[in-house]
């Protein structure tokens, strides 16, 4: 390794990519023998400044994200893996003092390395599943390995906070898909039954997760087994129920996670009165008042969808009666079709293929259907790569529950949706194609039988507008997402060059259809679909994004703040250049995120307004454009800039 190690260093720019190889090779050896991640530590410095890093993302450390080290060191390619495993044992030298690194500091380094460490614990505490000995062969040991002697160094106190610290933050976006979060949860469990494990201060945050889970309540604290504590209930007294119904509230709606107890719970107050289940939900006057309006609905919801499998949809059940919904006329009716539907035989295939044959496919929609018109913000796209399905989901649930749920019994019961765009129908059934009924294991019930059918229309809508001029989805969104859509529709970005065009114009466009100070004051009455150029942490472009603009109004500080929905699974982003995307903190409700209004005029290309309502385009003031432009400048603008518009900036 030493040699190969030299023989980079020595060679010139162009003469480094023929010597990578036998470095990577030698570094791979090195990894599977027993002390070699401690020899590679040592080494890491000459491994750097020999070249080994160049051309790659871990030439800047400073811009390395620790959550995607998770991909690198599952990767089936042997080279990411090493690569990741190198700059982590890099980061490690730095740490501790041992590389004095000119972009990070060791603080930085070390803090990286925990939350690495908190991202990757199942590696940790479980050895190589059958898929990752498939994918990685020996490697997969190498990344235990890895994360074994990193913790040593770095120890457990610090990783598990930042572990408690990550789900804290997920939980406070309120996702509808928390199986990934309740496995993190469950990791941490295991830590802690672990003697050998310190979990420092951290030890009080965890135990709080902990127990939303697996002992909310004194009935069911030692976490006792549903049947065991099914049996406790038949022997408490109304005033023992009403403690076990608000300790579960309480934590419902502290973290957002429901613990299975809660839905045996819940089940066994269908036999009591609907004060106590009002109570075992939390509700609010408006939701008590939902629940006594309609508490026959309600108690075939909770009777068909509420099992222990589907506990998470208790949540979404309460946040539906919060909203009210159940007021408005079509809604009622339309949940009890839903109760009595018929799924086909492709629907029940696909549910019971991902969610498992306990309890029935129907039960698993339901569940599902709840939880997204109670969360509608919290739909998550998956690994589905088109996210304006989920954003059309989204926007009906938030919007038009009624059309949602007709939309969904079309697709789990006819197999198919019919949309018209133009006038015209499109059926997703003739639309067919293999790549969209791919099956999706990481989407919720409703999004996997809906999300298919609505790819398939939108490929559609997009071939009927091929030949063109300018970017199809000004005619697609409105026809696409619904009739609240603006007409107006502004782009600043040139669809056949893909340089930036008319940004003063866009921008004075958006500020006067948008910003309270220049529209009258005019809040955003409906959610309006809009496109962003998303960039990673060094504010490269990285692609177009669908997102809903939700509110804008002044946070808390007093800063005008654009409110949206990000279908991505994670709306915490960083897209570098300061520019980082808040989740909670600046009045973001659960499944908002937010960004100054100048910074996220930055990251916008495609916007939709009212045309009749134009606002005021003179009043924008240059000042604020040009801090905009700035932005632009720094990140996915920098060489999409016009020649004029440079010009003027440098005059």
């Amino acid at each position: 390794m030493d040699h190969a190690i030299q023989s980079l260093a020595d060679a010139g720019d162009f003469g480094k990519q023929v010597k990578l190889p036998r470095v990577m090779d030698s570094l791979r050896r090195v990894l599977l023998l027993p002390g070699g991640c401690a020899a590679v530590r040592e080494r890491a410095e000459r491994l750097e400044t020999a070249g080994l890093f160049l051309g790659t993302d871990w030439a800047q450390p400073q811009i390395l994200i620790p959550a995607l080290s998770t991909g690198s060191l599952r990767s089936a390619n042997t080279d990411t893996m090493v690569l990741e495993a190198v700059s982590d044992l890099r980061l490690l030298a730095v740490a501790k003092g041992d590389y004095q690194h000119a972009l990070v500091s060791a603080e930085q380094a070390a803090d990286h390395l925990s939350q690495v460490l908190a991202v990757n614990l199942s590696l940790l505490f479980s050895p190589p599943t059958e898929a990752e000995r498939e994918q990685q062969g020996r490697m997969a040991q190498v990344s235990r390995e890895l994360l074994h002697y990193l913790v040593a160094e770095v120890g457990y106190e610090k990783v598990l906070e930042n572990l408690v610290d990550e789900i804290w933050r997920i939980l406070r976006q309120r996702p509808i898909q928390v199986d990934g979060v309740k496995r993190m949860i469950t990791q941490i469990a295991v830590a802690r039954a672990n003697p050998d494990v310190d979990l420092g201060a951290s030890g009080l945050g965890a135990d709080r997760l902990i127990s939303s889970l697996y002992g909310t309540t004194e009935g069911c604290r030692e976490d006792p087994g549903v049947e065991i504590y099914r049996t406790r209930l038949d022997s408490m007294d109304d005033s023992a129920l009403q403690y076990e119904a608000t300790g579960f509230a309480r934590s419902m709606h502290d973290t957002g996670l429901v613990s299975p107890y809660h839905a045996v719970l819940l089940r066994f107050l269908l036999t009591r009165g609907e004060y106590l289940l009002g109570e075992a939900m939390g509700l609010s006057s408006t939701g008590r008042d939902s629940l006594l309006c309609y508490h026959e609905l309600v108690r075939s919801l909770i009777e068909q969808a509420v099992h222990v499998e589907t506990a998470q949809c208790v949540y979404g059940l309460t946040l539906l009666l919060e909203r009210g919904i159940l007021y408005q006329p079509p809604v009622a009716p339309a949940l009890w079709r839903q109760l009595a539907l018929r799924l086909s035989p492709h629907s029940r295939q696909r549910l019971t293929q991902v969610f498992g044959p306990t309890p029935d496919p129907r039960a698993w929609l339901l569940s599902g259907m709840l939880s997204v018109l109670g969360l509608p913000l919290g739909i998550g796209q998956g690994d589905n790569p088109t996210c304006q399905s989920a954003r059309a989901l989204s926007m009906w649930a938030y919007n038009d529950p009624d059309y949602l749920l007709q939309t969904l019994v079309w697709a789990a019961r006819d197999d198919e949706i019919v949309m018209h765009f133009e006038g015209q129908p499109i059926s997703s059934r003739e639309t067919a194609d293999t790549e969209s009924t791919a099956l999706q294991h990481d989407l919720d019930p409703v999004s996997l039988l809906v999300v298919p059918h609505l790819d398939r229309i939108y490929a559609e809508m997009g071939r009927r507008c091929v030949g063109r001029d300018g970017d199809p989805h000004r005619w697609i969104n409105p026809e696409f997402h619904g009739w609240w859509s603006g007409r107006g529709f502004r782009i600043n970005v040139d669809v056949a060059t893909g340089q930036l065009t008319d940004i003063d114009e866009f921008l004075r466009h958006f500020y006067a259809g948008y910003h309270p100070f220049y529209n009258g004051n005019q809040p955003v009455i409906h959610p309006q679909p809009a496109g962003i150029a998303v960039t990673d942490s060094a504010a490269r472009f990285v692609g177009w994004h669908a997102i809903t603009v939700l509110r804008v109004s002044l946070d808390p500080q007093d800063v005008m703040r654009v409110y949206f929905y990000n279908p991505n699974n994670d709306s915490g982003q960083d897209w570098g250049d300061g520019v980082v995307v808040g989740t909670a903190g600046h009045g973001e409700r659960f499944g908002e995120a937010s960004l100054p209004f100048e910074q996220f005029a930055s990251r916008l290309y495609i916007f939709h307004f009212d045309p009749l309502e134009p606002g005021e385009l003179a009043a924008v003031e240059r000042a604020e454009l040009d801090r905009v432009i700035g932005y632009l400048r720094r990140s996915w603008g920098a060489d999409r800039m016009p020649v004029e518009s440079g010009a003027t900036e440098q005059d």
